[in-house]
């Protein structure tokens, strides 16, 4: 009975080791280094750099509060856009809470939905079109910039859907207030 036991065992640990070390450490190596070899901005977490440092990523929003700045939409994730809590807020349309906040948001003002509502992970780094125009007159008149050049960086930086079916037209925040900052240093 203890030899059939092992008999049995043997295989059993043998297959266990086998795929612990090729799911659990060759096959994840494998894909980093494919990854690195053929994406590598990407597989390094689409890094957006400014004189040589790392301002932030093109996948994770930021927090922006100077009138000088477009505004991404809100996070629920941890303190604000936390990548270690990403999450949404399990808010949902009859939510009274949601509602409330909303209402003190919006005001009346016609803001565009995505501004004063959190995407589904919280760490959205995008904003519509709409939004990004909605703002363009705060930040014109804070920069001192020509509403048409402000307008031209919206239109510039606007991402088509992907494959032009894919999505939404969309606008990264970070790419579009550092385009915003490089516009006011020109003389």
């Amino acid at each position: 009975m203890l030899s059939d036991l092992r008999t049995a065992l043997r295989p059993a640990l043998a297959l266990t080791l086998l795929f612990a070390l090729l799911l659990g450490i060759l096959y994840p190596l494998g894909l980093a280094g494919i990854g690195q070899a053929l994406f590598p901005r990407q597989a390094n977490g689409s890094l957006i750099e400014r004189d040589g440092q790392v301002v932030g990523s093109a996948l994770i929003g930021q927090r922006f509060a100077s009138l000088r700045y477009f505004h991404g939409r809100p996070s629920a994730a941890g303190s604000g856009y936390d990548a270690l809590a990403s999450s949404g807020s399990n808010l949902g349309p009859t939510s009274k809470a949601l509602v409330e906040r909303i209402k003190v948001d919006v005001s009346g003002s016609g803001v565009p939905a995505n501004l004063v509502t959190t995407s589904g992970s919280g760490l959205d780094p995008h904003i519509s079109p709409a939004a990004a125009r909605f703002q363009i007159a705060r930040i014109a008149e804070a920069r001192g910039l020509p509403t048409a050049e402000v307008t031209a960086l919206v239109a510039d930086h606007t991402e088509a859907p992907l494959a032009g079916i894919i999505g939404e037209p969309r606008v990264n925040v970070l790419a579009l207030n550092l385009a915003l900052d490089r516009a006011s240093s020109q003389p």
